[in-house]
C-alpha cells in the first residue's frame, strides 16, 4: 500500500520528465527559462518578505519610542538607530535638515537640541519650516521607491509566464502536427507525445505565475501599509517640529 501511494505521488513528476524529453528544442528552452524565472521569483519573494517584515517590526518599535518623546529630535540626539525602518530614515533626513536650518541662524544645533527648547522658543522662520517639510516629503517619496525595489521583476514574472508557456504550447502543437503531416499518419499515438510535451510549457508557465501572483499581492499589501505609515509619520514629525521650533507663528 505504501509503495502504491509513493508511485502515485511520483507519477506527475515522471509525466513531466517524459514530456520534457519528448518536447522539441524550443519547448525545452522555454521550460528552462521558466524554471530559472521561477527560482528568481521565489528568491525575490523570500528576500522581500524578510525585508518588509523587519521594516514593519522596526517601524512599530520606532513609533512607540518617538511618540513618548516631547522633543521631536530627542532620538536623533541620543543616536538611537532603527536602520530597517523607512520611518526612521525619513526621521533622520528631517532631523539633518533641521540641524542645517539652525546652523544657518548662527546657533550650534547640539547645544539647542540638548537644551530642550520650550514650545514658545520661536527658533525657525516659517520659510525654514517649509523647507524642512519639503525635505521630509521628498524623503517619503524616495523611500517609497526603495520599498518597491525589485517588485517590477516579480510583476513581470506574473504577467509574462503564462504567455511564455502558451507560446511553447502553440509552438509545440504546431510542430507536432507538422511532423504528423510529414510522416503521413494521423493516429493519436503519433501526435499525442508531441502535444503532451507542448502542453507541459503551459503547465510550467502557470506554476510560475500562480505563486508569483499570490506573493506579489501579499507583498504589495505590506508595501502599501508601510508607505501609508511613512507618509503619516512625516506629517506627525513636521507637526512636532512646528510645535517645538516654530512656536505660534
Amino acid at each position: 500500500m505504501m509503495l502504491d501511494h509513493l508511485f502515485l505521488f511520483q507519477l506527475p513528476l515522471a509525466d513531466f520528465l517524459y514530456s520534457f524529453r519528448e518536447s522539441n528544442p524550443s519547448g525545452k528552452i522555454i521550460v528552462i527559462l521558466l524554471f530559472i524565472g521561477s527560482i528568481y521569483a521565489w528568491t525575490i519573494m523570500a528576500t522581500k518578505y524578510s525585508e518588509l517584515r523587519r521594516a514593519r517590526i522596526a517601524s512599530r518599535r520606532f513609533l512607540q519610542i518617538f511618540r513618548k518623546e516631547k522633543d521631536p529630535i530627542a532620538m536623533f540626539v541620543r543616536k538611537q538607530h532603527f536602520p530597517d525602518s523607512p520611518l526612521y530614515r525619513v526621521y533622520i533626513d528631517g532631523c539633518k535638515a533641521l540641524s542645517l536650518e539652525i546652523e544657518e541662524l548662527g546657533h550650534n544645533p547640539d547645544e539647542l537640541f540638548m537644551a530642550n527648547l520650550s514650545p514658545d522658543a520661536e527658533t525657525l522662520s516659517l520659510h525654514q519650516f517649509e523647507g524642512i517639510k519639503n525635505i521630509a516629503d521628498r524623503s517619503v517619496s524616495d523611500h517609497s521607491l526603495l520599498l518597491e525595489r525589485r517588485m517590477t521583476v516579480l510583476a513581470t514574472a506574473v504577467a509574462t509566464s503564462p504567455f511564455l508557456g502558451l507560446l511553447g504550447t502553440v509552438w509545440g502543437v504546431m510542430s507536432a502536427f507538422t511532423g504528423m503531416a510529414v510522416v503521413g499518419t494521423s493516429t493519436l499515438s503519433a501526435v499525442a507525445p508531441g502535444i503532451a510535451a507542448a502542453l507541459m510549457t503551459t503547465v510550467m508557465g502557470l506554476l510560475v505565475a500562480l505563486p508569483s501572483t499570490i506573493g506579489y499581492n501579499l507583498l504589495s499589501g505590506m508595501i502599501s501599509e508601510l508607505q501609508v505609515q511613512t507618509t503619516n509619520f512625516a506629517q506627525e514629525f513636521t507637526d512636532k517640529v512646528r510645535s517645538c521650533y516654530l512656536g505660534n507663528r
